[in-house]
């Protein structure tokens, strides 16, 4: 359930993916001078979700960009945390607990350490990446691999993703993110399909629509059953994801927000 909605937000990273600080040297070197425009988000902000299971409430989600500014090689950084938990009768069934924490270059917007947490069903794996921009190198849990410059965790994408100007964005147009997911690379794409109003339970958003492109077969019948539709506005929440999976379908609607950057594209 939280890889899939992790991969709409990764996949929006443009990842809830298919939903301890690690050691090394410094990972974010003094000399990176990219400088991203960003009006899109901002400490504080937070985001909560309802996830659902066919007809069952299944679980929560809640993204928060936290209030503190840590600083790393004399950089200073964003610290954000994702985490997933079911509930009810499915906590039951299949307990979950997932955690992702990114922190990011507040400048270059581009990853600096990755810390995965996940506890699904009594299967637990962690993760911890350190990046080191210069090198173009990840030290994933004390290996190295090279990586093009500037590519993102699988949390990370989904922030820088939110800075990208949409305001030309015709239907078709695909774009691309590469990201550090399972020890390669690999180029999140995702397709604009249109403008749309849904209702939600924080009212009637305007929003943008877009089709994250999956591999199908594994989690999907096809490489378009994930939708993810984003606000319509310079915060680019996401609003809605909905995934048809090979067992069922999967959806996850927000329920709250605070502390955004912008007024919300609210009719």
């Amino acid at each position: 359930m939280n890889k899939i909605l992790f991969s709409a937000l990764g996949s929006l990273g443009i990842a809830l993916h298919c939903f301890a600080l690690g050691g090394g040297k410094d990972p974010v070197p003094a000399g990176d001078t990219r400088n991203i425009k960003n009006e899109s988000f901002k400490r504080g902000e937070n985001l909560k979700f309802r996830i659902h299971y066919g007809i069952i409430d299944a679980g929560v989600a809640e993204i928060e960009v936290k209030d503190e500014n840590k600083i790393l090689n004399e950089r200073s950084t964003m610290h954000i945390v994702g985490t997933g938990n079911s509930k009810g009768a499915f906590d039951f069934f299949f307990k979950v607990r997932d955690r992702y924490e990114t922190y990011i270059d507040e400048a270059a917007l581009s990853p600096v350490v990755f810390i995965r947490k996940v506890n699904e069903g009594g299967y637990k794996f962690n993760q911890n990446q350190v990046y080191d921009n210069q090198k173009k190198t990840v030290n994933n849990n004390g290996k190295s691999y090279d990586i093009p410059e500037y590519t993102q965790d699988m949390l990370s994408a989904y922030y820088f993703a939110r800075t990208m100007d949409l305001s030309n964005a015709k239907e078709g147009d695909v774009f691309s993110v590469n990201s550090f997911i399972d020890n390669e690379v690999w180029p999140l794409k995702i397709k604009y399909v249109g403008k749309e109003t849904i209702q939600t339970d924080v009212g009637k958003v305007r929003c943008i629509k877009f089709r994250p492109i999956v591999q199908k077969g594994r989690v999907f019948k096809k490489e378009e059953d994930l939708n993810v539709w984003i606000s319509d506005d310079k915060n680019h929440i996401p609003i809605r994801a909905q995934a048809n999976v090979l067992v069922g379908s999967v959806k996850m609607d927000i329920i709250s927000y605070s502390n955004l950057a912008n007024p919300l594209a609210l009719e």
